[in-house]
């Protein structure tokens, strides 16, 4: 494996972190269907595998007040959206298109 390339791309991390003590998290909020929806639409998209982008889940991104949130790295962008809406502009804007959504950003 070549030091200077990464394995992924992008690395897309999607909070699901589910609390039962009442406070905001991101389970709450959606965000299981959103990674399957961002997940399955990478795939059609031929977007997936080495060297190009992977979708996985994480625990608490510690943001849940501001979620649901996901994370795309190596840029540590960092989005809220509320629908698939959301998640296919994230998906055409940033990970096809290479630029920032401003509006989702937080």
């Amino acid at each position: 494996m070549n030091e200077d390339k990464p394995f992924f791309s992008q690395h897309l991390f999607v909070c699901m972190n589910q609390r039962d003590d009442g406070r905001e998290c991101c389970a709450a909020k959606g965000a299981h269907a959103a990674q399957k929806h961002l997940k399955k639409r990478v795939k059609e998209l031929g977007l997936s595998g080495k060297g190009q982008v992977r979708v996985n889940q994480a625990g608490c991104l510690d943001r849940c007040e501001e979620g649901p949130v996901l994370v795309i790295y190596p840029q540590g962008t960092w989005y809220t959206y509320v629908d698939n809406d959301d998640i296919d502009e994230i998906i055409d804007v940033h990970l096809v298109g290479g630029k920032i959504v401003e509006r989702l950003k937080i």
